[in-house]
């Protein structure tokens, strides 16, 4: 059966709570998200050249402007996900032209002396491609002269092999800018924990929900996300300093770093003769992650409100219009300067009164539970937790401080879910006796309850279909209730999850086509989290390394169960010397090929017992993207 026939309907419970929802009430939301429109994507799908589907827009025109909230959708995420689906060709101000709806995210195009700058090349080659040919197709055809990330999540970057290609770059036909750092912020974010930060983003986005009123309805940041591996292009110039200015194909940048804030490696940007302030994924028209439920760095709120501060302070002075990786622009000085104010006073607000209750003593859930957000942010859909949620952005606050411990000894070392489900099923009388009391509370409508009593018995015994299915109908209403797309998503993808099992995914794709960018460094760190420890007790080698398209040498070592590298010399004890290129080493470990096969070819040379490489690289772990979440 198919996902989208398992779906249920809103309970009286969840009809009555989004019946008495408030919903932001600016008008001038709907206005802004229109202004400028040229035109829409020509069919509504993006398939890549082997007609594989990447995107389909047109999922999401039940989304009508003035459709009526339906019961499993809460009102203000409704009216935001109408407000995210207007998608097409969009003029900023003069030379300045945006595509959404495309992709997650914004790519953002300028017209420079000769070609194109093009801000954040969405998240896939195919959206990328897409949105130049409506450039080309609708404003003229140039060539794309430079490419500037804002920062390093990929649905900003992850596209760029759609809109320049490695060769023009390496030609200097194009230069790519981004904060410094990016590189190795990508790494860490997208390789090093991907495997698991790609399967709980299933969560997050809902991209395996069926498009309708019982499924995915938004994103957030934007309606829905393109399936496909994201590419990479190293940057050929960093930005290291607020104020540093470049003029990129004869158009003016002035540049502020935001490390920390929305990710760890960020920057935002002004255009003094455009009068036009880029605020990157600082600001956008919801309260955003201080740490998204996919994983990820906790962020510095407290620093973000003062970058957001600076942004204001540096350029809204002249500033005539402010657009983002996601949304929609502002328009005129005044609304500027209101909504960067209002965007930075959320996120103090959220860091000081969770550390003032913090500083009372009350931990991360009470904190969350006490926490209710003022009228003051209520009243607009740009501080609403359409993506981030208070909730959990409290705790993130208490979690950069404090961690994850609250204090109380009794949580040092608890049992993890299995035994404890076990232990909280017996002491509640047997599966029967948890059963009856859920059952009890769900017909109550207290879902929360019967979620975290549920959680014990399916972990318990995950071959429990009573309780398994009665959890499913749990998640599902707490999704239907949910403001917080992330939030619906979640308890959807677990309800659907629970009803017909795991998805079966492919291998790790996404971080193949960033390790095609990265240093021999970062590679090795990415193959350093995949050492079997428990298999090499005992073992030590040394592998000699020379990269021949790098001039680089190096040393591989296994030591005390793990890995070590050092760059610039070999080691004279080595047992063995592998001579190579670094896209061969590519290859290899995203098994594209192997050693012996490379060898044979001639495209690696070993001197030396190459029975030493099988220490290491036969020990590694293999990673199952599909792990399960809600279940053991």
């Amino acid at each position: 059966m198919a996902a989208s026939d398992f779906h249920k309907p809103a309970s009286v419970h969840t009809k009555a709570r989004n019946s008495q929802a408030t919903t932001p009430q600016d008008p001038g939301d709907f206005e802004r998200a229109q202004r400028g429109f040229i035109a829409p994507h020509p069919t509504g799908h993006i398939v890549d050249p082997s007609g594989r589907h990447v995107i389909d827009i047109n999922a999401y025109d039940f989304l009508k402007v003035g459709a009526p909230s339906p019961d499993t959708v809460h009102p203000s995420l409704w009216r935001h996900a109408q407000l995210n689906n207007h998608r097409g060709l969009f003029e900023v101000k003069k030379d300045v032209w945006q595509v959404r709806g495309f992709d997650i995210s914004n790519i953002t195009f300028l017209r420079g002396t000769t070609g194109w700058v093009v801000i954040d090349p969405l998240t896939t080659e195919q959206t990328a491609r897409d949105a130049l040919k409506m450039m080309t197709d609708n404003i003229e055809e140039r060539p794309v002269v430079a490419v500037i990330y804002t920062h390093s999540h990929a649905d900003h970057f992850g596209g760029v092999l759609g809109v320049t290609t490695q060769e023009d770059v390496d030609a200097g036909k194009c230069i790519v800018i981004a904060p410094e750092h990016f590189m190795h912020e990508t790494v860490g974010e997208n390789v090093i924990a991907g495997p698991a930060m790609g399967r709980r983003a299933l969560y997050q986005f809902g991209p395996m929900l069926p498009p309708g009123p019982t499924g995915h309805i938004d994103c957030g940041l934007g309606n829905s996300t393109p399936i496909g591996p994201p590419g990479l292009i190293a940057p050929t110039h960093d930005i290291t300093f607020t104020g540093q200015e470049m003029t990129v194909d004869g158009i003016r940048v002035i540049f502020q770093l935001t490390p920390e804030s929305e990710a760890p490696a960020e920057m935002n940007f002004y255009f003094p003769e455009h009068k036009a302030l880029c605020m990157a994924e600082n600001c956008g028209h919801t309260m955003h992650n201080l740490v998204p439920i996919r994983g990820a760095l906790v962020r510095n709120s407290l620093n973000w409100s003062k970058y957001i501060n600076e942004a204001k302070e540096l350029f809204a002075a002249d500033a005539e219009v402010l657009f983002t990786s996601h949304n929609w622009p502002r328009w005129g000085n005044d609304d500027i300067k209101e909504f960067l104010s209002i965007q930075r006073d959320l996120y103090k607000w959220m860091h000081d009164q969770t550390m003032r209750f913090a500083n009372h003593g009350y931990v991360a859930t009470e904190i969350a539970e006490t926490l209710k957000l003022p009228d003051e942010f209520q009243a607009n859909d740009h501080t609403r937790g359409y993506y981030g949620d208070l909730i959990h952005n409290s705790k993130a606050v208490y979690q950069r401080y404090l961690s994850w411990y609250d204090g109380n000894p009794s949580n040092l070392n608890k049992y993890p879910p299995v035994e404890a489900g076990k232990r909280y099923v017996e002491l509640a009388g047997g599966a029967d006796a948890l059963l009856t009391k859920a059952r009890s509370a769900f017909e109550a409508g207290d879902y929360r309850w019967v979620a975290e009593i549920l959680n014990h018995l399916v972990f318990a015994d995950p071959s429990n279909e009573e309780a398994r299915h009665l959890q499913a109908d749990t998640l599902e209403q707490l999704g239907y209730q949910s403001e917080s797309s992330t939030f619906r998503n979640a308890y959807l993808n677990g309800a659907q999850e629970l009803r017909i099992g795991v998805p079966q995914l492919s291998g790790n794709a996404r971080a193949r086509g960033l390790l095609r960018a990265m240093s021999v460094e970062q590679v090795f760190d990415s193959i350093a989290v995949r050492l079997k420890s428990e298999d090499v007790g005992g073992l030590t080698t040394h592998i000699n390394w020379t990269f021949t398209d790098l001039n680089e040498k190096w040393v591989l070592g296994l030591s005390n169960r793990t890995l070590f590298h050092v760059q610039g010399r070999h080691e004279d004890s080595a047992e063995v010397t592998v001579t190579m290129k670094r896209s061969t080493l590519i290859d290899v470990v995203t098994q594209s090929t192997t050693f012996m096969d490379e060898i044979q070819a001639g495209n690696i040379v070993v001197d030396g017992d190459p029975s030493a490489l099988l220490s290491i690289f036969g020990n590694l772990d293999t990673i199952v993207p599909g792990f399960k979440i809600v279940e053991p």
